[in-house]
């Protein structure tokens, strides 16, 4: 999966000749799993038409601050458009932009659009190979620099002139290839390693029957996918479920029982900086396993069980450096339970769940959880989708690993 899926890229175009390539670089973005919004100058559709952008992006193609043609028409907003973005990229960036972007000249709307940019913002020059390499050119460069604009060097090649050097617009594979491996290098939890359990366990009472219950494993699931794209690498450990998650940095495991869980949680455990446990293990499991399916022949059954062995206590027990986060399902003395939970198993975190909440626990596309430290901080979280809240957990850890 790409880092660029479900982002949305603000993809600015100047009067170049390279801007015949960026109908390819929609398509590609498009691919990679982005949403794209255009903002043309109004040169560039000289070069290549709004319609064809209009019609590989899927949005509305934006090049004046209102249709001339319509006394009715609305003001296109730059503000909102920069807003959008969760990233900006000029291709092809001419001279003539680069000085006005470095200048802050404002006298159209992919301009103003890109001083109103609060997201990151990527620029692929595109000019002959004297008006690259001349000093106004370089400084230029700088100042964007300066600015946190982030270059993707243009190549070598032939030249609209009819010369050849540098000063080519990136291909629009390469300009992909950078974004993914750049954006790759900034996110926060890029390095870092992180252990997360999801899911019900079963517990075998012959080959057909099991003690279990009704958890999905979304939580988790949710959570990896959260850590994943912000750059961890996740090793997910679930117990049965139908989820299914696709993402190169997180290596999914499939365990049945508590036992299971417990023995790849431990192989793991020694190699990882942030360990989660989100799965609902059982608390027991039956003292005897039938070999063979059980007969209906009794009006009464019993089954004697024993206790599993607790995983988030043996991960506290054996903690060095690791940042260790348990979750809590309260029915009663929620807040009490869950801060006898921290100092029991040696937490850095916990997320408590109250099956009190409606909206809450096993089987809700939503949940409402309260997080409290080791110091006992108590942070209350609204409603929120399950989505959501393994964002905010997340986000707890990028705070941990800040600076």
């Amino acid at each position: 999966m790409s880092v660029l899926n479900g982002k949305k890229v603000l993809l600015g175009i100047s009067g170049g000749i390279a801007a015949y390539k960026t109908a390819s670089l929609v398509r590609l973005l498009i691919k990679a799993g982005a949403h794209v919004q255009v903002v043309m100058t109004p040169a560039s559709k000289d070069f290549v038409t709004p319609l064809t952008l209009s019609t590989l992006s899927k949005n509305p193609v934006y090049s004046n601050f209102y249709n001339e043609e319509d006394e009715n028409a609305s003001w296109n907003n730059h503000v909102e458009l920069a807003l959008w973005a969760d990233y900006m990229l000029i291709a092809p960036a001419t001279a003539n932009t680069l000085s006005k972007m470095a200048s802050g000249t404002c006298d159209n709307l992919l301009m103003a659009t890109y001083l109103s940019a609060k997201c990151p913002v990527y620029f692929a020059p595109a000019m002959d190979l004297d008006m690259y390499i001349h000093p106004t050119t370089k400084m230029n460069f700088d100042k964007l620099a300066s600015f946190g604009n982030t270059i993707i060097p243009a190549e070598s090649g032939e030249l609209a002139s009819g010369l050849s050097g540098e000063g080519r617009m990136a291909e629009p594979e390469n300009i992909i290839a950078f974004l993914e491996k750049d954006i790759e290098n900034k996110l926060p939890l890029k390095g870092k390693k992180i252990l997360i359990t999801a899911g019900p366990t079963y517990e075998a009472i012959d080959p057909v029957r099991f003690i279990g219950n009704h958890s999905t494993g979304k939580m988790g699931f949710d959570i990896a996918l959260a850590a994943a794209n912000l750059g961890a690498e996740v090793i997910l450990v679930s117990g049965p479920t139908h989820l299914q998650i696709k993402h190169s940095l997180i290596n999914l495991i499939r365990v049945n029982s508590a036992d299971e869980m417990y023995d790849a949680c431990h192989q793991y455990f020694d190699h990882v900086d942030v360990a989660i446990a989100a799965a609902a293990v059982a608390d027991y499991k039956p003292k005897n396993v039938a070999s063979q399916k059980i007969k209906k022949t009794e009006a009464t059954f019993t089954i004697e069980l024993e206790k599993n062995k607790d995983i988030l206590l043996s991960l506290g027990q054996i903690k060095k450096q690791q940042f260790l986060i348990g979750f809590a399902l309260e029915t009663e003395n929620e807040i009490e339970n869950a801060k006898y939970k921290i100092e029991k198993k040696n937490l850095d975190l916990i997320v408590l769940n109250s099956l009190n909440d409606k909206g809450a626990g096993f089987g809700h596309p939503t949940n409402k959880v309260t997080f409290i430290d080791k110091d006992f901080n108590i942070f209350e979280n609204p409603l929120k989708s399950k989505e959501l809240v393994a964002v905010d957990i997340v986000n707890l850890i990028v705070k941990k690993y800040a600076n």
